[in-house]
């Protein structure tokens, strides 16, 4: 369980990461990790602010699974562990079905840049991410 909340921690980190440093400006993979249409048009539009709220989300998931590895002890009570542990993995699992048009293995689009990503990367990412969440809740 440990080596796997460490993988979540390190990814979510990551992840985190790259979120702030869109936030901030850098735009290194920002213009591939956006929805598109058929016609190219961006189907989101996030402004810094979204950027920074998602990335302390993804921090808020690293901490939660450092926790989870008991290298760390903060007393929070059970529940958040109970809970959390179901509800982070819920959340990616959700993302990698999608929206069954621009996101996700079931969405229609997929011959736009994001589309391929997506496919390639992102939705199994998530999916991966989704599963290690509920193999660690099982443990």
């Amino acid at each position: 369980m440990n080596i796997l909340s460490v993988i979540l921690c390190l990814i979510f980190a990551a992840l985190a990461f790259l979120h702030f440093s869109w936030a901030l400006g850098n735009q290194w993979g920002f213009s591939s990790i956006l929805p598109t249409n058929e016609h190219g048009e961006k189907v989101l539009n996030p402004r810094a602010v979204d950027c920074i709220v998602i990335g302390l989300g993804l921090t808020v998931f690293s901490l939660f699974y450092l926790l989870r590895t008991e290298m760390v002890e903060v007393g929070i009570p059970e529940w958040i562990l109970k809970y959390g542990g179901w509800l982070i993995p819920a959340i990616f699992i959700v993302r990698a079905i999608g929206d069954f048009k621009y996101v996700g293995l079931f969405k229609k689009i997929r011959q736009t840049e994001f589309g391929k990503r997506d496919t390639q990367f992102y939705s199994p990412l998530c999916l991966m991410i989704g599963t290690v969440g509920v193999i660690i809740q099982l443990m």
